[in-house]
């Protein structure tokens, strides 16, 4: 399990200094026409990467057991703050998903997330015997999930409300809910959430030019435009950094939600493939740990975190290749951000921790780490 950690440790950290530079490379031309410092975002970024990686660092030496005592009151908490979100926020893009504390903004919803993985964790130990019983075994999970989900839904932000629901009903059927509980609620809050992202004028066309896209050929919109021609441009072995065109303010959110499309031009085809091989040894590191767990709580904790983190570089990825309609979701580790990186960093550190805690009871599993590496990706 010591072996599992330094993976997850040094792979988040491989992909976080590959987001240093193509974030220096892919603000630099918006810093200068906006801020006049060619190095403005990327200092703000270097910063929050700092601050990130020493959360960490933190969170890899405290006790995972003891999120068990907090986490009731954590997701109040984090559900209250959702709520006064919802009603102070400022209209930022359309939507209302940062509250401004004055000296930082933050994103609850990527607190909530994280938060609502541990408390599922939880509560799926808790309630492990009585977890077929819909009334008193699932329902209360399915509860939490239906009311956090719901107060990201209304910010709104669509994209991580759906998400979120997916990844909590993975957990919750991986942790033994019943799969016809799993199938009915999937199929409400799914149906639930194609509804509320028709009413929102932004989804609305993002959705629609999509299906036209699929329909018609036609192009879904500038930045999935643009971003097919920055990886295209990129070839076998890519521009070289720095030599991007796309970034130059062709393509919005270069440095952010998009910030794959920059990695694809400078780095090209090659290194597409190294991001998507580094997130592949993350999952599978990521599931062995929850395997080799020594409690439930670990077991779950630790796949939840895994897979939160895999599904958002999927869907990134597939929003950047036009695969999917157009979201606000980042890619982790690597695009331009602050809360979002911060809680992925903190993810990663009480994995580290889970693998650390149950290392006496896998110390022989560590010797055969390549062959477990390898059953897995055959599993």
């Amino acid at each position: 399990m010591k072996k599992l950690a330094i993976i997850i440790f040094f792979d988040a950290f491989v992909l976080v200094l590959l987001g240093l530079i193509i974030v220096m490379s892919a603000s630099s031309t918006y810093s200068v026409i906006r801020f006049d410092s060619v190095f403005h975002l990327f200092n703000s970024h270097l910063v929050k990467v700092i601050v990130a990686f020493s959360f960490m660092i933190i969170f890899s030496f405290i006790p995972y057991e003891l999120y068990k005592n907090y986490c009731k009151p954590a997701i109040i908490l984090i559900t209250i703050v959702l709520i006064i979100t919802f009603i102070i926020a400022p209209d930022i893009k359309g939507a209302g998903r940062w509250l401004n504390l004055g000296i930082i903004s933050i994103q609850p919803a990527d607190i909530a997330k994280l938060l609502l993985l541990i408390h599922l964790a939880f509560m799926l130990e808790d309630k492990h015997d009585i977890l077929e019983n819909y009334r008193h075994g699932f329902l209360p999970m399915f509860i939490w999930v239906m009311v956090i989900s719901s107060l990201i839904f209304i910010q709104p932000n669509i994209s991580t409300g759906l998400l979120l629901i997916l990844i909590s009903l993975t957990v919750l059927y991986v942790g033994g809910a019943r799969l016809k509980h799993i199938f009915y609620s999937l199929l409400s809050l799914f149906a639930a959430g194609g509804f509320a992202a028709m009413i929102y004028t932004h989804s609305r066309i993002r959705i629609l030019t999509f299906i036209n896209s699929i329909w018609y050929g036609t192009d879904i919109n500038l930045q999935v435009k643009q971003a097919e021609y920055s990886l295209g441009s990129g070839g076998i072995f890519g521009v070289g950094v720095g030599n991007s065109m796309q970034s130059n303010l062709f393509l919005p959110e270069a440095y952010g939600d998009f910030i794959f499309a920059i990695l694809g031009e400078e780095l090209g085809f090659i290194g597409t493939v190294m991001v998507l091989i580094s997130y592949l040894l993350l999952a599978i590191a990521g599931i062995l740990i929850a395997k080799k767990a020594k409690d439930r709580f670990g077991q779950l904790l630790a796949f939840g975190i895994t897979v939160s983190i895999i599904a958002y570089a999927l869907v990134n990825i597939a929003v950047t290749t036009g695969l999917l309609p157009t979201t606000g979701l980042p890619l982790p580790f690597i695009s331009y951000g602050g809360t979002s990186l911060l809680f992925i960093c903190i993810s990663i550190g009480i994995l580290v921790n889970i693998a650390l805690s149950n290392q006496k009871k896998s110390d022989k599993g560590d010797d055969n780490l390549i062959s477990d590496l390898l059953a897995e990706i055959k599993v």
